[in-house]
């Protein structure tokens, strides 16, 4: 006679578990068992089948750990086979451990078609539940409560979901498959069926209004929006009752917008385009170092200081003999307000040590004032300035060069040659050489920028830059 397992709840794993543990252990096949649970049995407590496993354990239950997720998705199903099917891989699985990863036979297939659908069902759970707020509860926080109709048996899976992403308030979902509830230390899921709710709220109008109004027409998939939120999700949506109408109108919205003439670009948006736009500023009369840094901070010729944190000044003696000019501010030094403080500064700063040169003694400053960098996830990565970003740039060098008055600049990079010699000058041509400025009064030496020999890394090509940069700042102390 075939052996009758009772099952107390609907999709419980943990019970059908056990009860499946006691048939292989007695070596029952599949085929002598009859499961039988409240959702199919009305006359659960009057049946005669018998109901006892008999026999003596036969043999040890052996199951991978890779196989448990898979079953426990099988019994969330809501077909009347589940619990059979879940049996019947489980006794499989004792004489063929990877029978799971065989997708043509017919039980893997059938099993595999099933989790799907669940983790199917569990996602549409966790997008079209909506809550309604019905008051307070004794302590004090906000109640809510929701009415949802989901295909498979998905509480538990769907629980820590909910619980996470509402744990300010206490909620309760309430489904034809039982309820979930959160009263905010802990989840309580039953799978007693419930009662259907009709629920509203004060936000319903106002949502249907904001629903309204992002709609966009030209954007309707009548066929997507039907395999994404069927039907029967719709009756339990505040929106339900706007799509048809919105659905129907969008044509015509569609066409409205077409035929309307293009609106003027909003004023903030008009304002960078000026900026972008704005033709360099006229070379500023030297006068004192406070205007100067006052126009530095304020300048807004380029389009760079809608990104970056601060205009960074140069830094040094007023009177000194020699100025340095970088190419921009790195990400530390767009941070601190200083140049030649990040990586590139501190090998610099290496490099003058060994060659004698003394950094206080010197005015350090950068060709563009401002960082130009793209974001990469949290990080700021340096982007080569544009010539028109150096132009825009070249009225606040020019005025600290007629400041300081110095007897050398020194350029690094290509950038910042470009910036002091014209936009034509190659640092293959100036490299190492000194040169006499006519219409500045100094001369003039370019180096490379410490910068590249960073990005070359730890290589002997780096080390021959790194030793070539410090005969170069050499060459620059005995210049004087």
């Amino acid at each position: 006679m075939p052996v009758t397992v009772r099952l107390a709840d609907t999709s419980a794993f943990e019970g059908w578990r056990e009860k499946a543990r006691m048939a292989l252990q007695r070596d029952i096949p599949p085929d002598q068992i009859l499961w039988r649970y409240p959702e199919a049995d009305l006359d659960l407590f009057h049946a005669a089948e018998n109901q006892t496993f008999e026999g003596e354990v036969v043999r040890d239950v052996r199951l991978k750990a890779s196989s448990l997720p898979l079953l426990k998705d099988v019994l969330c199903h809501s077909s009347a086979d589940r619990f059979a099917l879940a049996y019947r891989l489980l006794w499989r699985l004792q004489s063929d451990p990877n029978l799971l990863s065989v997708v043509t036979d017919q039980d893997v297939a059938q099993a595999r078609r099933m989790v799907h659908q669940v983790r199917r069902a569990a996602h549409k759970m966790t997008a079209f539940v909506r809550f309604r707020e019905q008051g307070t509860s004794e302590t004090g926080r906000r109640r809510f409560l929701s009415w949802f109709e989901p295909d498979h048996h998905v509480l538990e899976k769907v629980s820590s979901f909910f619980a996470g992403r509402f744990a300010d308030m206490d909620w309760m979902i309430l489904t034809p498959r039982g309820s979930l509830r959160w009263d905010g230390k802990t989840v309580h899921c039953s799978f007693e069926p419930c009662e259907k709710q009709v629920l509203d709220d004060d936000v319903d109008q106002l949502w249907q209004t904001y629903y309204a109004s992002t709609f966009n027409p030209a954007r309707v998939r009548t066929k997507a929006m039907r395999n994404e939120m069927p039907r029967r999700y719709w009756h339990n949506l505040p929106e339900a009752n706007l799509i048809p109408h919105l659905v129907a109108q969008a044509e015509k919205r569609v066409a409205e917008m077409a035929a309307q003439e293009a609106l003027p670009a909003p004023k903030f948006h008009q304002a960078l385009q000026n900026r972008q736009k704005a033709a360099p500023a006229a070379v500023p009369t030297a006068g004192s170092w406070a205007d100067l840094k006052q126009q530095i901070r304020t300048c807004q010729a380029c389009s760079l200081h809608c990104h970056a944190t601060q205009a960074v000044l140069g830094e040094g003696p007023e009177t000194a003999k020699i100025m340095l000019v970088g190419e921009q501010p790195g990400d530390q030094e767009d941070l601190a307000g200083r140049p030649f403080v990040g990586p590139a500064g501190s090998l610099l700063k290496e490099c003058m040590a060994e060659a004698g040169v003394e950094p206080p003694a010197l005015y350090m400053t950068n060709a563009v004032k401002h960082f130009r960098f793209t974001t990469r996830g949290r990080r700021r990565i340096h982007q080569t300035p544009g010539a028109e970003h150096v132009q825009a740039c070249q009225p606040w060098l020019r005025q600290e060069i007629a400041l300081v008055r110095p007897q050398l600049v020194v350029t690094l990079g290509a950038t910042a040659l470009r910036a002091v010699a014209g936009p034509s000058a190659q640092l293959k041509d100036f490299r190492g050489l000194m040169h006499e400025d006519a219409q500045g009064g100094h001369r003039h030496l370019s180096l490379a920028h410490p910068s590249w020999i960073l990005r070359l890394g730890p290589t002997e090509q780096a080390e021959q830059e790194r030793q070539r940069l410090i005969e170069g700042l050499r060459k620059m102390q005995t210049a004087l």
